[in-house]
This record gives C-alpha cells, sequence and structure tokens, in this order.
C-alpha cells in the first residue's frame, strides 16, 4: 500500500500558493506517495493544475458528507496548514497521525495590540516546511509553484507594440486597509515611464477606469478581464511587478519575478513577504499605529490612513 498524505489548507489564494513548497518537496522527497489536498471549491484553480498533487478534494457543501469522502482515503497523515476549527473536526473525525501549523496567534496579537515583536524572523513557507520536519522532509529553495495551462497564456500583441515593456502593478487587495487609494495609484504610475498593465478582480475594474482615464493610454486596464491564470500569464510576461500585500504578489513570487511591495496596515513581519526571490518593500515605519490588524479592514480604524497615504513612492523601477 502506498503512503498517503493529506494536506490542509481552505483559504486564500496567497497562503495556498504559500503551501506548494510544501506539496513539491513532499512529493519529490516521499516519491512513490500519494499527496491529496483539500480546499475551497473557489480554489480548485490553484490545485487542478498541480502536478505535484496526485488528488485534491474541494469543499462545496456540508461538511460531513466531505469528511466521509475524506474517511473513504484511509490518509497515513495528515498535514494541518491552516490549523481552525473545521481542520481540527476533520482531523479528530479522520483519526490519523496529524501535523499542526503553529500560527503563532499570541505573537500575532502582541505585535498587533500592544507592538511588541515576538514573531521569529522567518517566512511563513519555512514555518510551513517546519510543520513536516518530523517526517524528515528538507526545503529545496526552488521557492514557490504556479502552473499556467498552456491554454490559459494571455498573447498581449493587441494592447503592446512590438517588443514594448511592461510594467504589471496588482491595485486589489483583500481588505481596503492594504491597497493605495485610488489618487496614489495615479501618483505611483505617473512615476513610471514604462507601459503600465493593470490587475485586479472585477472589484477593481472602475479603480482601473479612473487610472486610465487620468493617465491615457501609457496605462492599460485589465481588471476583471482575465481570470487567474491569465493574470498570472501577464505577470509572468512583465518585467517586473508592482502589488500590494494580496495574492498576485504570491503569485509573482511563483514566477520568480522582481517585485515592488507596497504595505499598508499589516507588516512583512508577519513572515508573508515575497519569497525567494528580488524584491522591495515600500512601508511606513513610523507609525505608532501600524501594525492595527493581522489582515485588514474596511477602513482606517484611526481615520487618517497615514501607512498609505504618507508612503514615499519616489525611485520605484
Amino acid at each position: 500500500m502506498k503512503t498517503k498524505f493529506l494536506i490542509l489548507r481552505f483559504s486564500s489564494i496567497g497562503d495556498i500558493i504559500l503551501t506548494t513548497p510544501v506539496v513539491r518537496c513532499l512529493k519529490l522527497q516521499y516519491p512513490d506517495a500519494e499527496v491529496h489536498f483539500a480546499t475551497k471549491k473557489q480554489f480548485r484553480v490553484l490545485v487542478e493544475n498541480n502536478p505535484y498533487i496526485d488528488k485534491f478534494f474541494l469543499l462545496d457543501g456540508t461538511l460531513n458528507s466531505f469528511i466521509r469522502n475524506l474517511q473513504a482515503e484511509n490518509y497515513n497523515y495528515v498535514i494541518d496548514l491552516h490549523n481552525n476549527l473545521r481542520t481540527s473536526i476533520i482531523k479528530y473525525r479522520l483519526g490519523k497521525q496529524s501535523f499542526r501549523y503553529n500560527k503563532l496567534n499570541f505573537e500575532k496579537w502582541l505585535l498587533v495590540n500592544l507592538k511588541i515583536n515576538r514573531l521569529p524572523d522567518i517566512h511563513i513557507v519555512d514555518r510551513n516546511l517546519e510543520t513536516i520536519e518530523k517526517l524528515r522532509i528538507r526545503n529545496d529553495n526552488q521557492g514557490l509553484d504556479y502552473f499556467i495551462p498552456s491554454d490559459q497564456e494571455v498573447n498581449l500583441v493587441d494592447i503592446l507594440e512590438d517588443n514594448q515593456t511592461f510594467v504589471a502593478y496588482a491595485i486589489g487587495g483583500q481588505h481596503f486597509t492594504k491597497k493605495l487609494p485610488t489618487e496614489r495609484i495615479i501618483e505611483l504610475c505617473s512615476k513610471i515611464n514604462e507601459k503600465i498593465i493593470l490587475l485586479g478582480g472585477k472589484e477593481d475594474e472602475s479603480t482601473g477606469e479612473i487610472v486610465q482615464h487620468t493617465l491615457g493610454n501609457r496605462i492599460y486596464n485589465a481588471c476583471g478581464k482575465y481570470n487567474l491564470n491569465q493574470s498570472a500569464s501577464i505577470l509572468k510576461q512583465a518585467q517586473y511587478v508592482i502589488s500590494h500585500d494580496t495574492g498576485l504578489m504570491h503569485i509573482a513570487s511563483a514566477l520568480k519575478k522582481r517585485i515592488v511591495s507596497i504595505w499598508g496596515n499589516t507588516v512583512p513581519e508577519f513572515g508573508m513577504y515575497p519569497y525567494q526571490t528580488e524584491f522591495s518593500i515600500i512601508e511606513n515605519k513610523n507609525l505608532s499605529c501600524r501594525p492595527c490588524s493581522k489582515i485588514g479592514y474596511e477602513k482606517c480604524p484611526k481615520g487618517h490612513f497615514k501607512c498609505m497615504n504618507d508612503l514615499v513612492l519616489n525611485d520605484i523601477k
């Protein structure tokens, strides 16, 4: 019988991409084993093209029926890279040996609420890998993975002139406080000489339209026009990538792009900065209120939003 591993990570885009070194190292260092992955249905695109995943399970219904499907696989080991109530229930019901990622919630609380930093200076990818140290898995230092199907590659011939280089700017973010305000996005883009392709979801489309209308044809608003794989294809073709702290930043890391990483209310000390690729960080370190959250808010709790409004946006190139 083959050894079977189940990896649990149910959200979100960036967090799932940050688990890919665990998936790859596990499969390559246990080549005769089966590696399965469980996540939510909306994140299927992140697992279905990964050659290191033998089988995936998508949560799209009751947890009971989902667990019954997992029980039928008779796993040897469960690797919990989410560590929440749902994954605790799954592990209990499966009754198999498990390994749990340490979320360091108390240390995060100290940094957010008391501004005391007791977090280890270790990237979250390496903390993910520490979860399976007892399996003698070692980091192969190949970085993150993102696999773009050939039929999802984007030909930019209608957007770019012959051999024209461009900068990709991922203007989205899961929370308001992780994104530059529109007027500051315009300010940043005005300082860049190359053509800029703006990337984001449907919710970012109107912001992209304002930026394009203000700065003209040098800006192409791709927000809402491409799916995740197609957006990744555009990132891959960019000269370099500008991004807020968001999932597309981690996709750019997986594609080994040079990244200008912009941070608002969250901080790189949480361990989720670009991994094993060239990058620079733009942040406002002179605020006593930052970080105000380990995730983000829909508005600045203080009302001034200085973490983004006071950012110095010079020398981006």
